[in-house]
């Protein structure tokens, strides 16, 4: 799928970034060899292939025990707030 100069722009514009006319071309190619190849990796067929949570087998993610490390100090943050009602911080109104 080849992007158009306008589609270039439009994602320029969404990232913020102010690409120079001239560069544009380069840009287009760029990009749409990347949603090309996107398309080529849907295409791919993963029926029988089953998720797997550690690219090598019989390895997992070593996790830390889940253990309470500091203190609750909820109490002693909310003396700074400047309203509070159950436990919760009061905020104005922003939306109407």
């Amino acid at each position: 799928m080849a992007l158009t100069r306008a589609q270039v722009e439009g994602i320029a514009h969404l990232a913020r970034l102010e690409l120079d006319p001239a560069e544009l071309p380069q840009y287009e190619q760029s990009l749409s060899r990347i949603v090309d190849f996107i398309g080529e990796l849907e295409r791919a067929s993963t029926a029988g292939v089953a998720p797997m949570a550690h690219p090598l087998p019989g390895l997992a993610q070593r996790l830390r025990a889940d253990e309470v490390t500091e203190r609750d100090e909820h109490d002693l943050y909310q003396r700074n707030a400047p309203a509070v009602a159950s436990g919760l911080y009061l905020v104005p109104k922003v939306i109407e």
